[in-house]
């Protein structure tokens, strides 16, 4: 059994075999000994750690509206009971993975976000989480909360303190956007390579409320990230866009579902992974449609682009269907770089490595356009340049 800090995990919450529990078929952590990692136990640890890597930087708003909370998640849990006692939990249960019970034995950092009803934020909120230090394990949970009609901009970072860093990093993340609210949720990692991560990460929408999601997935050794949306209003509309670009012997695990629990609703959900090396990377997605929810338009796709012959991606689209008038679509593909494109831009005088990285770049500009020209646009884009020319160095 998992000890950590003196507790011990239940039976029932053991760490996951490889191929021995439904969702962890492509993720194997035969090799993650949790006792080889102290639990990062105060906030005190964490200050003063500057991240090794960062994917994007925006500047703090320069005032915040009244009632608008943004505070870190141990000073909120004491202060904001309210506030806590009514949404912490309310869409990730302690029972939920064994990953979520291991966060809730001891200290947790992360943030609470809250935008009371009516209040629109003109500028983004900037939130940033660095592991300290070799040879810990962080949790990390952040509750999102946007009241009735309010709207809001969060980017979120999670980072390494060191570019080498072998950590454990554990995430929660509940999102709850209530009726008529509208929440743009950037989120994004640059851990250590050498740093496994776990996720789970929920989001809740209320009647003719939306959200726009995006997850990148650059750092980490290995490990598995849940994206769970729940369109639970009538009206409800979802964007979920994530992309990965591995390299060595990374391994990106994203495990993504769409549940459509009302009627007229929309989601749409698009992934794309470039790999290199000996990297590897599952996409499973499914669209859950519930009884009832008619008229639901739900969407997804996952495209990879395989740099090398070693690099191997998995994408796993799935529907569970339990209403009758919906429209309901999937795609996926995994490839290697178009050689015929290559020879096309080959034969237009450019050199090799120049043509690979604009066929490459073209592959991820779909995602990018799935944005309005503006600040979004410019600093994922940004984001994913720098790592392209990070993974074509190898």
């Amino acid at each position: 059994m998992a000890s950590v800090e003196g507790s011990v995990l239940p039976a029932e919450l053991e760490l996951p075999t490889f191929k021995g529990r439904p969702g962890w078929e492509f993720t194997d952590i035969s090799e993650l000994n949790l006792a080889a990692y102290r639990p990062v136990s105060s906030a005190e640890e964490l200050e003063g750690a500057s991240p090794a890597e960062v994917l994007f930087a925006l500047e703090p708003p320069t005032a915040l509206p009244e009632g608008v909370l943004v505070a870190p998640y141990a000073r909120a849990a004491a202060e904001q009971v309210e506030l806590m006692r009514r949404y912490r939990g309310s869409l990730i249960g302690e029972r939920d993975d064994v990953f979520v019970a291991l966060g809730e034995l001891g200290f947790r950092a992360g943030w609470v976000v809250y935008v009371p009803r009516g209040v629109v934020l003109d500028e983004p909120i900037s939130l940033l989480s660095v592991q300290p230090r070799a040879g810990t394990l962080l949790n990390q949970r952040t509750l999102v909360v946007l009241d009735e009609g309010a709207r809001a901009e969060v980017w979120e970072q999670y980072a390494s303190a060191e570019a080498e860093l072998d950590g454990v990093f554990n995430v929660v993340t509940e999102l709850v956007v209530a009726d008529g609210a509208r929440l743009r949720y950037v989120c994004g990692q640059a851990l250590s390579e050498r740093t496994w991560v776990f996720g789970a990460q929920r989001a809740q929408l209320g009647r003719d409320a939306a959200l726009d999601w995006v997850a990148l997935g650059f750092g980490s050794r290995s490990g598995r990230m849940r994206m769970e949306t729940r369109l639970q209003g009538e009206g409800s509309e979802a964007r979920v866009t994530g992309a990965y670009a591995s390299r060595g012997r990374q391994h990106i695990d994203f495990d993504t579902t769409q549940e459509h629990a009302a009627p007229h609703t929309t989601s749409d959900l698009a992934f794309r992974g470039v790999l290199q090396g000996r990297s590897s990377a599952v996409w499973k997605g499914n669209i859950i449609v519930d009884p009832g929810a008619q008229k639901t338009d739900a969407f997804q796709e996952s495209r990879n682009l395989l740099l090398s012959k070693r690099a191997h991606a998995d994408a796993i689209p799935g529907l569970e269907i339990q209403a009758n008038d919906v429209r309901c679509t999937h795609a996926a593909a995994v490839a290697q770089v178009d050689r015929e494109q290559l020879f096309y831009l080959r034969a237009h005088g450019l050199g090799e490595a120049d043509a690979k990285r604009l066929v490459i770049e073209g592959f991820l500009a779909a995602l990018v356009e799935r944005f309005e020209p503006g600040r979004v646009r410019e600093l994922l884009g940004g984001a994913l340049e720098r790592r392209l020319a990070l993974i074509l160095g190898d």
